[in-house]
């Protein structure tokens, strides 16, 4: 005759309580990896902040150039789909990637080597800068324009203001960086550079 053993109903209890919390703790930790792996922009990388140093120029951005002594080769030029300005009687000079320090020289330089001017003295500054880009999950999405200090954070509340299905904790951004577009996930106080694209998220949850 087989003998069967006694559980105890103690021990009964403990064991379907045990199993019950596994299973919800598995429940959980599921949903949490779930959420965290569809969370927009989550495989993106990091974007480093802007490089430190003087602005260099881009595309279509408009610079002021004043020439001391000479008002004709003085006025407003913008930077060409070439990367050029055209200066009267000086032709097209390289703007794009430099600083208006650099572009100063060039301009001087230039006007030394046809003869115009023997010690010319020159002064660039910068009119307008390329505008900004606001996709997504904002107001009023679009291009507006850059100002100096513009975060992301600031970019939003320029474009409206979030919408109430967006991320509102980071972004993603598609810069231009040494002629290579590159796009990351950056906090809502990253600077923003001219002629990035700003993407606001919407959540999902």
């Amino acid at each position: 005759m087989r003998i069967q053993a006694q559980v105890p109903v103690s021990d009964v209890r403990r064991y379907w309580y045990n199993r019950r919390s596994c299973q919800s703790g598995l429940a959980v930790a599921v949903t949490v990896c779930a959420v965290v792996s569809c969370s927009p922009g989550s495989d993106l990388p990091p974007l480093s902040p802007p490089s430190p140093g003087p602005y260099r120029l881009g595309v279509n951005e408009e610079v002021r150039v004043i020439t001391f002594g000479e008002q004709q080769l003085t006025g407003q030029f913008r930077i060409d789909d070439r990367g050029d300005i055209a200066v009267p009687l000086l032709g097209p000079i390289p703007a794009i990637g430099h600083t208006t320090g650099e572009l100063e020289r060039s301009i001087e330089l230039r006007l030394k080597d046809k003869g115009i001017m023997q010690a010319p003295s020159v002064l660039v500054d910068i009119v307008s800068y390329r505008p900004v880009f606001i996709l997504g999950e904002v107001n009023k999405p679009g291009q507006y324009p850059y100002q100096p200090g513009m975060t992301v954070l600031t970019a939003v509340a320029v474009a409206g203001g979030f919408t109430y299905r967006a991320v509102t904790d980071y972004a993603s951004i598609l810069r231009d960086i040494d002629g290579h577009a590159v796009e990351g996930r950056v906090p809502r106080s990253m600077s923003v550079e001219p002629g990035d694209v700003i993407d606001i998220y919407e959540r999902h949850f």
